[in-house]
């Protein structure tokens, strides 16, 4: 194998690459004992450069082209060997292939969410994901730096790195935009910007490379800020609260209607529910529209006098029990305590009656079908 190797490097005097895939970064030319052939002949394709390193040591670098490599061509290796006019033996030397291309669909993100101070909110934990581009423009560099004697160099090697660099960049970014966390999404193109002029001057010295495009495409909140800021968001939409319960009251009753059994019963609830809140809110501000908790101003206007309440009474055992609010009475009614014959009485009324021939409550029970005929 060894013998094969060895002639089909003397028989082959062509040296190129062809990149066939899509995120090689750097790939080293095979050959047997690292002797190229003098005279061979080397084809650097568009988006590639070739770098010849001897004996460790970073000697001439081709851009695309198509070279006869002789010692006109190579004047810092024929240097670092010594080589004399007319030199026609093949020569040891290493042969890298860098790809000088944008290399495209890189992806980075945050691995952990990024603390930041909001003006609206306080400290909040974001995340952020993106893509990216990559290009070598320093072969040199990016040899001495990172690939070393790696005979294939991709860029996932590197993308840990690079998503380190750009997470500690985003937080840098954001933290001095001083952009709140809502008004994020409408400033990602400005701060995809900036984060990318950030992050090139982190590695463009250092590791020969650039990036050419970086793209934030979702900065994201913890679940519970969330669900604090679609409440929020709720609340603003529906504004008025007096008015929203009174629309959902209104909605209520219809269908209460439509249930006398039991759907009364739990509007009646409601509707006392919803009265002792209304009031107690419109006390409240009342009490502090002026921004204090003193007597109200002799000019201000009093407010509606209270909807008097309905008592109610029902005969148990040959005695009168109340009275009841229309809400314990719809409660009563609802857990069998007042049936459709239990006698009840209210003010204005002349006599007790029936609790399912009472007007106003016949509507808690469903109405009984007329005697068969001739049953």
């Amino acid at each position: 194998m060894a013998l094969f190797d060895k002639l089909r490097a003397e028989l082959v005097d062509i040296v190129e690459w062809i990149d066939d895939s899509q995120h090689t970064l750097v790939w080293r030319f095979p050959r047997y004992r690292n002797q190229i052939k003098y005279g061979a002949q080397l084809i650097v394709r568009p988006g590639q450069s070739a770098v010849f390193v001897h004996q460790g040591r970073i000697a001439d670098v081709f851009g695309p082209g198509h070279y006869r490599l002789e010692t006109k061509n190579l004047p810092v290796l024929s240097t670092l060997m010594g080589w004399m006019h007319g030199f026609d033996s093949p020569f040891k030397a290493e042969i890298y292939f860098v790809s000088t291309r944008q290399l495209t669909d890189l992806k980075w993100g945050t691995s952990n969410p990024v603390p930041l101070r909001d003006p609206d909110f306080g400290s909040v934990r974001i995340r952020a994901f993106g893509t990216y581009t990559l290009r070598a423009i320093d072969p040199g560099r990016l040899l001495s730096e990172l690939v070393g004697t790696d005979g294939v160099y991709e860029a996932e090697e590197v993308s840990a790195l690079l998503r380190s660099i750009i997470s500690m960049a985003f937080a840098d970014v954001v933290a001095s935009s001083g952009i709140s966390v809502l008004d994020l999404a409408e400033n990602y193109a400005e701060l995809s910007e900036t984060l990318r002029r950030e992050v090139v001057q982190r590695i463009d010295d250092e590791y020969g490379l650039e990036i050419p495009q970086l793209y934030i495409v979702n900065v994201s909140v913890p679940a519970e800020v969330e669900r604090a800021l679609d409440a929020r968001a709720s609340m603003n939409a529906i504004g008025d609260m007096n008015a929203f319960q009174a629309y959902q009251l209104g909605n209520a009753m219809p269908e209460a209607a439509a249930n006398p059994a039991g759907g009364l019963a739990g509007a009646g609830v409601g509707l006392g529910m919803g009265l002792a809140m209304t009031n107690a809110m419109g006390g409240i501000v009342g009490g502090n529209a002026g921004g204090s908790a003193g007597p109200a101003s002799p000019t201000t206007p009093a407010g509606p006098p209270p909807v008097p309440t309905v008592a109610w009474h029902i005969a148990e055992g040959g005695e009168s029990v109340g009275p009841f609010t229309p809400a314990q009475l719809a409660q009563a009614i609802a857990s069998g305590r007042v049936g459709r014959d239990t006698l009840v009485w209210r003010a204005g009324m002349n006599e007790w009656a029936g609790a399912a021939e009472v007007e106003d409550l016949a509507g808690f029970f469903a109405p009984q079908p007329p005697p068969i005929p001739g049953a």
